[in-house]
């Protein structure tokens, strides 16, 4: 996409047909970052060849990796083991990337150089504290901007450069994915066992793969664990289609009156399944078939059909198993029958934007009684018209107001929507041939 783009969403339509989305983001980030501190030569398959997932490649690629591609969703990877990086001649532009900037960290606190990560304004607005106030206990030293948000400048503390990482016991306050990963990336550099204790279970990517790579992670209850000084061996990643991306047209087939849709290859890791388990509680007929596993990860098809949803109050349980799936949850919420709560989301307010505070806005555009609230929202299910929404430049955001297009009574038009592109290009492509009634303008 160009540098400005929106979408125009025509009123009526259905998905139908059998399609593929990309691969997982977050797994896609993780190959790059393990093949990279690993040992040797890896072979990654069905990457996402997204803004986001690339800006990690081109940041280990400054830092002296030798990568082949991506082309056609491979990419070859001459890891340099865990202490070989070298310092890159300038600062590593993440773009939007806020996978990128919570992970990189860990690797770079344990190497034997300085460096600044920075990216693009929507980045430079999310707090980066949950990760700093872990990784300076264990020796890191990190300098960033005011509210503790981007750019961030590490100082290595890697061989030469004082007494090295230590190993820290951690209660994380919220949990995070992200936060988990970058201190078990740490926990690669530190001396000693780092445990890190989740106060509810987030997705594992990182653990899979770190035991794909040859060094397991030890769990206990709710701590994960990992010892310190370990050597990671190359090989082969298989991404699975990604489930976030799927999301979209799950909740887009469910709401739409004939539709009847079938997606390939979907990554069905238990920690990332929580939005069909919320949208089946909703009434959604959604099946799961030919399960199987690729590259470490449960893999499956799934295939759903129009439903009358109904409107739910989500377990908080359930919140950081779909937490990036909300900004389409919350789509399918507004289109059913009654009223659905969801609390215990306060993580949704740092995001690439406040979801909470976009999507109440947005629905309340299409006239849907949404009501925000500091850990979540309440909305009342019923008619949508139609309007101009601004997405706040979140993908996620723009994604599912275009969805919403599918019920409305007049054209939505979703504003700011170029960041797309980080997560999922050829989305509207795709969307259309599936049958949703977009049109895509673009601007300098």
């Amino acid at each position: 996409m160009s540098t400005s783009a929106s979408f125009t969403i025509d009123p009526g339509g259905h998905l139908r047909g059998t399609i593929n989305v990309p691969g997982d983001k977050s797994i896609s980030h993780r190959s790059v970052i393990f093949a990279s501190i690993a040992e040797g030569d890896s072979a990654i398959s069905g990457f996402l060849e997204a803004e986001d997932t690339l800006a990690t490649a081109a940041a280990f690629r400054s830092m002296g990796v030798a990568i082949e591609g991506p082309r056609d969703g491979k990419l070859a990877i001459s890891g340099v083991g865990l202490r070989g990086l070298r310092a890159p001649v300038e600062s590593l532009d993440l773009g939007n990337s806020g996978t990128a900037m919570r992970l990189l960290p860990g690797v770079l606190a344990g190497q034997g150089f300085d460096v600044r990560l920075h990216g693009d304004a929507s980045l430079t607005r999310r707090p980066m504290a949950r990760i700093i106030a872990p990784l300076t206990a264990m020796g890191a030293r990190i300098e960033a901007g005011d509210g503790a948000t981007p750019p961030l400048l590490i100082h290595g503390r890697g061989e030469g450069r004082g007494r090295g990482l230590t190993a820290i016991d951690y209660a994380m306050p919220v949990a995070s994915a992200q936060v988990k990963s970058c201190l078990l990336l740490a926990g690669l550099y530190a001396d000693g066992v780092t445990r890190i204790h989740e106060p509810a279970p987030s997705r594992d990517h990182t653990e899979r793969m770190m035991a794909a790579f040859g060094h397991g992670v030890e769990r206990a209850g709710d701590m994960v664990s990992i010892q310190g000084g370990a050597r990671l061996k190359a090989t082969s990643v298989e991404v699975p289609g990604d489930i976030s991306s799927a999301a979209f047209f799950l909740v887009g087939a469910s709401i739409a009156p004939g539709s009847d849709l079938r997606i390939r290859g979907v990554g069905m890791n238990p920690t990332r399944v929580g939005v069909i388990a919320i949208l089946r509680a909703m009434g959604a007929r959604i099946d799961i078939e030919n399960e199987r596993s690729a590259g470490g990860e449960p893999v499956a098809d799934l295939w759903v059909r129009a439903a009358n949803l109904r409107g739910v109050d989500i377990e908080p349980s359930l919140v950081p198993l779909a937490i990036d799936e909300f900004p389409a949850l919350l789509v399918a919420a507004a289109c059913a029958e009654g009223e659905t709560v969801l609390t215990g989301a306060r993580e949704l307010r740092v995001k690439e934007s406040d979801r909470i505070a976009a999507m109440a806005e947005g629905l309340s555009v299409l006239g849907v009684d949404a009501e925000p609230r500091e850990d979540g929202m309440r909305i009342r299910g019923g008619l949508l018209t139609g309007g101009r929404v601004q997405s706040r430049g979140d993908h996620r955001i723009a994604m599912a107001f275009a969805m919403a297009g599918l019920r409305a009574a007049q054209p939505v038009l979703v504003e700011d929507c170029a960041n797309v592109a980080t997560s999922f290009p050829g989305f509207a492509e795709l969307a259309r041939g599936a049958g949703l009634g977009i049109r895509v303008a673009t601007g300098g």
